[in-house]
Parts: structure tokens; C-alpha cells; sequence
């Protein structure tokens, strides 16, 4: 039996980045939502209720960054869990919960994949 596509939700304002990790995700068999900013994302996640991971990076342009999407994702769409990703620092104590995962850039692609199965397996719990 086929199962449905993990929808994942790519918020990086790097386009070629943000390009390079939908092209590993929509290979490894993933559904892919491009938004460019952590602004942007909160308006996708409320019209997408089927988005399953949020991958997101920190710095980004907008009033929002990626550790405060994350807290947004954890405290209002919780059929999501988050996986953030900085080439620049790690995540502090209280910027993102134990249930969301951090990634330090760069990051091998197969990594990247099985983050965001893990994380499917776990939204909605």
C-alpha cells in the first residue's frame, strides 16, 4: 500500500539553498513548500494543515527568524514538528524546545532526509 507524501514546509531566504534542499526532499519522495521568509511560513501553515515538518533556517529577513517560527509551530499547529539549521550558532537555552531538532550547516543530505522522516513519524503526537 503506498503511503502519502511527508509535506514538508522549506523556509530558507537563500535560493539556492532553499533549492538544494527541496531537490533532496522531493527525491527522497517528499511533498515541498517553498517560503522565503519565517513571516511567509506562518501563513502557509495556516492554509496547509497537512504540513508535516517544518525545516527552517535561523537568519532570515522579516520580523520573525527560525528559533521564533519554531515556537510558533510547537504553539499553534501541532500536526508539525520542526527541525532548525544554522551555519552560524547553535541553538541557546529556551530558543527552541526538546522536541524540535537543530541541525548545524552544512549538513549531509542523507542526514537532512532521514531528520525530516524522523520528524514525520512523530508530528501529531
Amino acid at each position: 500500500m503506498k503511503q502519502d507524501p511527508i509535506v514538508v514546509l522549506v523556509v530558507e531566504d537563500e535560493p539556492v539553498v532553499r533549492a538544494l534542499v527541496v531537490d533532496v526532499l522531493e527525491d527522497a519522495g517528499c511533498e515541498v513548500i517553498e517560503s522565503p521568509t519565517a513571516d511567509h511560513a506562518v501563513t502557509v501553515l495556516e492554509k496547509r494543515p497537512d504540513i508535516r515538518v517544518v525545516f527552517t533556517d535561523v537568519h532570515m529577513p522579516g520580523r520573525l527568524d527560525g528559533f521564533q517560527l519554531a515556537r510558533i509551530v510547537e504553539d499553534y499547529h501541532h500536526h508539525a514538528r520542526v527541525i532548525v539549521a544554522s551555519g552560524r550558532r547553535g541553538p541557546e537555552p529556551g530558543d527552541i524546545s526538546p522536541s524540535t531538532r537543530f541541525m548545524f550547516k552544512p549538513y549531509k543530505t542523507a542526514l537532512l532526509v532521514e531528520a525530516v522522516r524522523d520528524a514525520a513519524a512523530l508530528a501529531g503526537r
